[in-house]
């Protein structure tokens, strides 16, 4: 038998099994992360009252590692190669408690749990009912209230976001969520300053 056809068979099969290996890989995983604002503030941090971001809470859908995006019709995908860098339950905490300690140039502003946020001055309690991408808007509906030490006073709010992204990339998505989340901070500084000024 000649070597030429065995050769050439050979050849064939291992190019197969290059192709099959690469079929087979995974895609490669981005990781994100949301980022806290720029707030230009250039006086010294000042000694005010210690807040902390007592409770957060978010919709079972979006509490996952991966990013969720519509589909169609009612149907959302759960993206498994684009995913969060930490659990969203862990980043929105502490994204508030950055967002607002540079909206209020303080260093007393943290992220607690909720049984260890009992000695701060105001608590904050956050409830996200929405945190989606619907069409090239970012989403984000969220109930909140501030409560002084001991539960003496209290304000709440809702904030309903809309935040349009440039283009369809799961980054621009990301940054979207990052905005409408400064904005939140935003209005809840502004209604915890309210509250400081009644008491």
């Amino acid at each position: 038998m000649s070597t030429k056809p065995l050769l050439a068979a050979v050849v064939c099969g291992l190019s197969g099994l290059v192709l099959l290996a690469g079929c087979g890989r995974s895609p490669q995983t981005t990781f994100y992360t949301l980022t806290p604002l720029v707030a230009e503030v250039t006086t010294p941090r000042l000694e005010g009252p210690s807040i902390a971001i007592a409770s957060v809470t978010l919709p079972e859908l979006v509490d996952r590692p991966q990013l969720v995006v519509p589909d169609a019709g009612t149907r959302v995908a759960i993206l498994e190669s684009q995913r969060w860098a930490e659990p969203l339950k862990s980043a929105l905490p502490r994204l508030l408690a950055e967002n607002i300690s540079r909206l209020m140039n303080s260093d007393r502003v943290s992220a607690y749990p909720q049984h260890a946020a009992n000695s701060a001055d105001y608590r904050l309690f956050v409830d996200f009912q929405r945190f989606e991408l619907a069409g090239n808007t970012v989403v984000v509906d969220a109930l909140w209230e501030a409560r002084s030490a001991k539960d003496t006073k209290s304000t709440t709010g809702r904030s309903k976001l809309f935040e349009p992204i440039s283009s369809a990339d799961y980054e621009a998505v990301v940054a979207g969520y990052s905005r409408a989340v400064a904005t939140l901070s935003k209005e809840m500084v502004k209604s915890l300053r309210s509250l400081q000024t009644k008491e």
